[in-house]
């Protein structure tokens, strides 16, 4: 019997643990890669009988984190795979404000996972698929980015993370020509999944306002009640990934 296989980075908390809860099915093997693991998760997937795996990895490592990917799914057997997708959503904003005052620590998580992770995850998901592809197996395999709106559309004081979103959409539109070459390459999209209502909005608002000129207008976001909830833009995106056009338009908007 067959099974999707899915791989989502940052599924722990916020939308990507409603992603995760959304996805566990019977007929799904769902791989979570995040620096904590869930218990939620855990016992929903035990209720459901739905296949799952749950790594701690600290995604700033990326080398490992890619390697260890690569390794496990050569060790998939993939006549038992009828689909395979990869979905990056973890991201960092560091401390808020212009970006000579911001730690270069602080400055190289942010890059490191914001950008360098999904694009060594990837090419390990591409390079181990890839290699299924050239034995003869024939499923679908798809990289959806999770991208923001800062990434098309520049902020004061968040440099790293519009800087690693922007990125983020760049290497997908890359990487989309790169598979295009190939008879059955992969389908890549970097989605914005609009305004949520998690922890990191809830970061920007209790940010400096002299540091931080957008402040009152995330404020005002939450006031007026324009935050989607994590599960919604959580079934928005897991929408977007199902559409019959996914990969057409390699950088979108579920406000589109």
């Amino acid at each position: 019997m067959t099974h999707s296989l899915t791989i989502l980075t940052g599924g722990s908390r916020g939308m990507g643990l409603h992603m995760a809860l959304q996805l566990l099915s019977p007929q799904r093997h769902l791989l979570c890669i995040s620096r904590h693991v869930n218990r939620q998760l855990a016992d929903e997937a035990q209720r459901l009988n739905a296949p799952f795996t749950q790594w701690t990895q600290d995604l700033a490592d990326t080398t490992t984190a890619a390697q260890r990917l690569q390794a496990w799914l050569a060790e998939q057997d993939a006549a038992q795979v009828a689909s395979a997708t990869l979905i990056n959503n973890a991201g960092v904003i560091p401390r808020i404000g212009p970006l000579e005052d911001c730690p270069p620590e602080d400055l190289a998580n942010a890059l490191r996972v914001g950008l360098e992770a999904p694009m060594q995850l990837t090419a390990a998901f591409l390079r181990a698929t890839g290699a299924w592809v050239a034995g003869g197996w024939r499923g679908p395999r798809k990289v959806l980015n999770i991208s923001s709106g800062l990434g098309r559309r520049a902020m004061a004081a968040q440099a790293p993370y519009c800087a690693a979103k922007a990125g983020m959409d760049h290497f997908t539109r890359c990487s989309a020509l790169d598979e295009a070459q190939h008879p059955h390459g992969a389908r890549l999209v970097s989605l914005a999944p609009g305004v949520i209502d998690t922890d990191m909005q809830s970061q920007l608002r209790a940010g400096d306002s002299a540091a931080f000129p957008d402040l009152e207008r995330f404020v005002e976001l939450k006031r007026q009640g324009q935050l989607t909830s994590p599960a919604e833009a959580a079934a928005r995106v897991l929408a977007w990934l199902e559409r019959p056009d996914f990969g057409t338009q390699p950088v979108a908007d579920v406000r589109d």
